[in-house]
């Protein structure tokens, strides 16, 4: 993979990350582990479109998974991605 690309697919992650409705949604999802989207609109108190749209660019950024059971679509913290934002191989793009 290029630099442009490895700096792209970061980009992309750090814009997810730049949302603060997104970022609460990340922490709930930590503290829940696996939440139904319905619960998610309960809880933020979103329409589902607004939440939808938000959950979609998270998912898109890989910061998230998402399964569905049912009819109803459940998301969890696509821990694998956190820990390479948190970790020393960003950091090490730097050095």
């Amino acid at each position: 993979m290029t630099s442009e690309e490895t700096f792209s697919l970061y980009e992309k992650k750090f814009k997810a990350l730049a949302d603060q409705k997104r970022l609460m949604i990340m922490h709930e999802l930590t503290r829940s582990g696996e939440t139904c989207v319905c619960d998610l609109m309960d809880i933020f108190d979103m329409s589902q479109s607004k939440l939808s749209y938000h959950l979609k660019v998270l998912k898109e950024a890989g910061l998230i998974l998402q399964e569905t059971k049912g009819t109803w679509s459940y998301y969890r913290l696509n821990q694998q991605e956190v820990n390479k934002l948190l970790s020393e191989e960003l950091c090490c793009l730097f050095r």
